[in-house]
């Protein structure tokens, strides 16, 4: 594909790999249904296999530039199909505009890139719509290029203003939004080991923590056990600085969107600005530092994590930051 050829190197890399890779979903999602094949969420599933291919396999984990290169490869498997089914959005460019700004964190990720993977995967496709999906692929491609975001994250006049669009705020892309939060909430993210009390230490020292792993021990409550009462209680405190304006940190795991949402939903629902800090290490690294704990956790238990885990990407608040330590 002259698209491809005109990439650099790395990209070409990327691409290939994401095109090796961007199936391989529908072997756990593949099922019989009404007399046809059906394979729902695969792109999602398929996005969490290659980085635990990538990470665990191949080393691809706990420096900058290969965590960018493994994370542009799992976007690029996760918004796969997006190409095709642009037009079927409620909002065709919002929905362009927030995938875009994937690449302000996994940085060679683009929808340019991701139109040359949906092109090489229907050009693949043995099917008798085919030349429909081509010119469907090839509205897309239109459509991120007017919406200004084809090649680059669109460039937003303000962090309040992005996250408010791409949060689904009724405003015009570049139309300003008015901050009226009075300070930040930070919300961590990485598996056991990953570093989390040494970065509030060198990097929020004197906020108030909510660490649930505390409340835990606290409440004499194992990992293994119903966590309602631990939520509850570390929630409980975080409303208590919010009714107050006290800037704090919400030390866990937090490894999926839907866990982080729910946080997010109640700090923003008191005017709280949210950063979300994600830490990584290399995998031997995370091992030891976990085998050092004096609760450590059963590395079974930690690899389960990481299968389930989706990084923070950077529309989920008004700051996201991954750090390699």
């Amino acid at each position: 594909m002259p698209a491809w050829r005109m990439a650099d190197r790395r990209r070409q890399e990327e691409l290939f790999l994401a095109a090796l890779l961007h199936d391989i979903g529908k072997i756990p999602c593949t099922r019989m249904e009404a007399g046809s094949w059906i394979s729902p969420n695969h792109s999602a599933v398929g996005s969490r296999m290659a980085r635990e291919i990538l990470w665990l396999t191949f080393g691809f984990c706990g420096n900058p530039d290969v965590q960018s290169f493994r994370e542009t490869i799992c976007s690029l498997i996760r918004y796969h199909s997006l190409p095709l089914h642009i037009l079927e959005q409620v909002e065709p460019e919002r929905c362009a505009i927030k995938t875009a700004s994937v690449g302000k964190l996994a940085r060679d990720f683009s929808l340019w890139m991701l139109w040359i993977l949906a092109l090489a995967d229907m050009r693949g496709r043995i099917c008798g719509d085919r030349e429909e999906a081509l010119e469907a692929v090839e509205l897309f491609r239109v459509q991120a290029e007017e919406a200004g975001c084809l090649e680059a994250p669109y460039v937003f006049p303000d962090s309040c203003s992005e996250y408010a669009y791409l949060s689904g705020k009724k405003i015009r892309p570049g139309q300003g939004f008015f901050d009226d939060s009075w300070g930040e909430a930070i919300l961590l993210s990485g598996l056991p080991g990953t570093g989390k009390d040494t970065w509030i230490s060198a990097h929020a020292d004197g906020y108030p923590e909510i660490s649930l792993d505390k409340i835990r021990e606290r409440m004499n409550i194992s990992p293994r056990d119903n966590q309602a009462a631990v939520a509850n209680a570390a929630r409980g405190l975080a409303k208590n600085y919010l009714r107050k304006q006290i800037p704090f940190v919400w030390n866990a795991t937090d490894l999926t969107a839907a866990i982080r949402e729910k946080q997010i939903r109640l700090f923003t629902d008191y005017h709280a600005s949210v950063r979300i800090v994600y830490l990584e290490t290399e995998w031997e690294e995370e091992l030891k530092r976990n085998a050092g704990r004096q609760k450590a956790v059963p590395e079974a238990a930690i690899r389960d994590m990481m299968r389930k885990m989706t990084l923070p990407e950077s529309f989920e608040a008004h700051r996201v930051q991954w750090h390699c330590v």
